[in-house]
């Protein structure tokens, strides 16, 4: 295939930024996007010129490190990671806009990489346990209801990769951090710290300027994991109820 790529470029996170387009040639439709990018960065470093940054890690849909927003979309037009998304997907011809995430608690870095710090603060402010654990337990030691196990599992599978927020119109990251905030209350294990996680989470959230949520539902259409949308109402009953334990607003 033959394609027309306007790609954000941006030097640092102090300069202004713009669109360039670039044409690639020979991309075969088996190939993954980043290995579309990886074509496109091999021309522009014989060309001499500056290749295009982009965060990339594991490129297995694990990691959650491709960050890019193509043609408008978070991780492109298909429901899965940008590593994951294959140029099938495309037509010959085609022009493909690429951009990094769209958010203020997201600041560009450079071209296509942005600085997800803020949900590892997020973490930080409560998505543990303190729970001794020791060595690995006994199968079945601490019994958990499969319908707990289930739930848990589901949040679990967060990548935290941030096309919710991408995709948000408020940027809001209520979808990110309900996942971690109901991973580990459903289970004995997070009880501890159940009231604290949530509000202490929840606070920090807003702290690093994301959105408001108005359930627009982009967030869970977005998803590669399939975080579900009531995640966020699970959460909010937990603030409700952790507020009214503790007494705090």
């Amino acid at each position: 295939m033959k394609l027309t790529l306007r790609v954000w470029r941006q030097k640092n996170a102090a300069a202004d930024g713009a669109m360039s387009t670039y044409e690639v040639d020979g991309i075969s439709p088996d190939m993954s996007f980043l290995e579309m990018l990886d074509t496109l960065n091999e021309e522009l470093l014989l060309a001499g010129d500056d290749p295009v940054a982009f965060d990339h890690d594991c490129r297995e849909g694990i990691c959650g490190a491709c960050s890019l927003v193509v043609n408008g979309d978070a991780h492109g037009p298909e429901r899965t990671t940008t590593c994951q998304l294959h140029m099938r997907s495309f037509r010959d011809g085609d022009t493909i806009d690429v951009e990094p995430w769209r958010a203020a608690a997201f600041p560009v870095v450079k071209d296509l990489v942005v600085d997800r710090s803020a949900f590892d603060r997020i973490i930080q402010a409560g998505g543990y346990i303190t729970a001794p654990t020791g060595a690995a337990p006994e199968a079945h030691a601490t019994a958990v209801p499969k319908p707990d196990a289930d739930l848990a599992f589901e949040h679990a599978e967060c990548i935290g990769c941030g096309a919710c927020v991408a995709a948000c119109p408020n940027g809001a990251a209520m979808l990110f951090t309900s996942a971690k905030v109901n991973h580990l209350n459903v289970l004995p294990q997070g009880s501890p710290e159940r009231e604290t996680r949530v509000l202490d989470m929840v606070a920090r959230m807003d702290e690093e300027g994301f959105g408001g949520c108005t359930l627009a539902g982009e967030c869970a259409t977005a998803c590669p994991k399939g975080i579900p949308l009531f995640s966020i109402t699970a959460m909010n009953k937990e603030w409700l109820r952790a507020t009214r334990a503790s007494g705090r607003r």
